[in-house]
This record gives structure tokens, sequence and C-alpha cells, in this order.
């Protein structure tokens, strides 16, 4: 199974997904590790990224998910996917691909991007992913006012749901 943790920058997909990864002994994979440099270029800038930079970006992320799938390979994978259409190429159809969007406030959001040091995305670019957020049906909905433990044990219930009816 691939979890991808998804939702806009600070809504805690990394935080969550190391989290997930370390509890359930999977690999984690953070998108943002795998941004060409003239991406955080930009996102340093506060320039948002347009769908022909996403997608070299999402074709590698691609690559590692049907990589894991290919060694059958549990793994999480935190990466914003804020449109269907990126959803539907990530998951390229494979049965084994589920995503958690993590959910919130955009204040509480804000208060989060603010506060961090060492994260290389501006934080005006909040608005414009919350603008370019299609907000996915087929996903684990997960409140991120709760803490992070709570939020990975509610996580790990629907995975072991999954994984006993698959």
């Amino acid at each position: 199974m691939i979890i991808i943790v998804m939702g806009v920058s600070g809504a805690g997909k990394s935080t969550i997904g190391r989290l997930l990864a370390d509890n359930l002994g999977w690999t984690f994979y953070d998108g943002d590790d795998y941004h060409p440099p003239s991406n955080i270029e930009n996102l340093k800038k506060g320039i948002a990224l347009t769908d022909t930079e996403r997608w070299p970006w999402l074709a590698t992320l691609r690559k590692i998910i049907e990589n894991a799938i290919d060694r059958k390979e549990h793994a999480i994978i935190a990466c914003s996917a804020l449109k269907q259409s990126y959803r539907e190429y990530l998951a390229n159809r494979s049965e084994s691909v589920r995503f958690v969007y993590l959910k919130g406030e955009y204040d509480l959001i804000r208060q989060r991007v603010n506060k961090r040091k060492r994260h290389f995305i501006d934080a005006n670019l909040l608005f414009s992913q919350c603008e370019t957020l299609e907000e996915p049906h087929d996903a684990f909905i997960i409140d991120i006012s709760q803490s992070p433990e709570s939020i990975v044990h509610r996580i790990k219930e629907m995975i072991m749901a999954q994984l006993y009816h698959l």
C-alpha cells in the first residue's frame, strides 16, 4: 500500500508522514525533497508553480510510487497533490495507492506556516495553494486540529481497515 499524505503547505504532511511511517515501519518519501532547484527558487520567492513546472516533479514522484509497488514496499509519501488530475496521475489507476487529505482551517494553517523556520515555501503562497486545491472526494479526510499522535492513530485505523478489505 502507498499512502499519499496530501494538503496545502503547513497542513502537516511531512510531520504526519514521518510519524506514520516510523510508527508503521514503512518507508517515507517527502515530496519536497524531489522538487528541482528551479521550483525551490520560485517557491522561496513566493512564486506559485505552474502546471508546467509541477509535472516533472509529479513524474518523479510517480516513478517512486511505481518502484515501491514493483518492490511490494509499503510507503508513505508527503505531497501536496492539490488537483484531481495530479492525484489521478500519481495513483496511475493502482489499487495500492490511497490518499489522506490533511484538512484544516485557513487561519490555523497560516499560523503554522508563519512559525516555520526552515521551510523553503514562502508563507504568501498559502492563499494560492488554497485557491488551487481541489478537495478530494476519494480520500481519507483528517482534521488537522488534532494532535499529530491522534492524527497518526486515526490514519493507522483507516489503513488497517483498508488492508484487511483488499
